[in-house]
């Protein structure tokens, strides 16, 4: 049980795990998931974890099919600047390694913004916190487990 699974469990919020045997050579996570669980690449969310004006973390959640528009993400978050985080940064806060950071159940709970196609879904998958675990929810509850806004940050 992942910290994330525990953090849904907890919240009562109803979700279904989904595991699939990662290929370790994957350098796309996201993608790989979308693959092997045989879903739509815009119903996976990616979780990045960012920098904002080069101090505070925080993290954006992203459909797999697009990318993170860095400006938008920085407005959404009042920031003037958004760059990705250094790896060991993101690893360190969140208590994920990368390609198994989830949103749901980190060391530090990190301002979230979630891209707004999210809500064209009645459940998404995001990662449950390791590499070839994926975690099924509403993405109202995705929203409220994570005190996060719901914006458009991503592009294609």
């Amino acid at each position: 049980m992942t910290p994330a699974i525990l953090a849904a469990k907890q919240a009562k919020v109803p979700h279904r795990v989904h595991e699939y045997a990662h290929d370790p050579r994957s350098e796309s996570y996201g993608e790989e998931a979308a693959v092997k669980l045989g879903l739509p690449l815009e119903r996976v969310f990616k979780t990045l974890v960012v920098a904002l004006d080069g101090r505070e973390l925080a993290v954006a959640v992203v459909p797999v099919s697009g990318k993170l528009d860095l400006k938008q993400c920085a407005a959404a978050l009042g920031a003037k600047k958004c760059e990705m985080a250094a790896r060991a940064d993101a690893e360190r806060a969140t208590g994920y390694v990368l390609g198994g950071i989830s949103p749901l159940g980190q060391k530090k709970r990190l301002r979230t913004v979630i891209d707004a196609t999210a809500e064209m879904f009645e459940t998404v998958f995001v990662s449950a916190g390791r590499r070839g675990l994926e975690i099924e929810l509403a993405p109202a509850d995705l929203r409220a487990l994570t005190g996060g806004l719901m914006t458009s940050v991503s592009r294609t």
